[in-house]
């Protein structure tokens, strides 16, 4: 039932981030945050970063209340081998009003299939976000 449930359609200017997103060409680490607009009942942009780390991404993200992140993140294989896995990160915290997390969860597939994703990973406090997390969480993908 979750599946067909949309709380909040994607912004149009979003998706078009998102999909230049997804053909970036440069290999720093890169992020897009993105809220829901109670108002207009909208996923939208909140920030953007370049040439960032997952320590510093954690450091952006509210602690009460939930984010959606793409990250384009530079990862090296145990064999040597570097790719650039576009990760899409919901950070729902513990402790947020039920109303919001609703909202979110509600909208999470909607935009997973918008921006094409399929490395999906779900954070419940900020601090779980560090660069050994996501590398586990990556390792699983070959």
């Amino acid at each position: 039932m979750s599946d067909s449930l949309v709380v909040c359609e994607v912004d149009p200017a979003l998706k078009e981030k998102l999909r230049k997103f997804r053909f970036r060409k440069e290999t720093d680490n890169a992020a897009i945050i993105m809220k829901v607009d109670r108002d207009r009942q909208m996923v939208v942009l909140e920030e953007e970063f370049q040439n960032i780390s997952p320590e510093e991404l954690k450091s952006e993200l509210p602690e009460r209340q939930p984010r959606f992140v793409v990250y384009s993140y530079k990862y090296v294989h145990e064999d040597g081998r570097v790719s650039y896995p576009l990760c899409f990160i919901f950070s729902s915290p513990v402790g947020c009003k039920p109303e919001q997390q609703m909202m979110y969860a509600g909208s999470k597939n909607r935009l997973v299939q918008t921006a094409e994703l399929t490395k999906v990973f779900e954070i419940r406090t900020t601090d779980d976000l560090t660069e050994a997390w996501l590398q586990e969480k990556l390792s699983f993908f070959r």
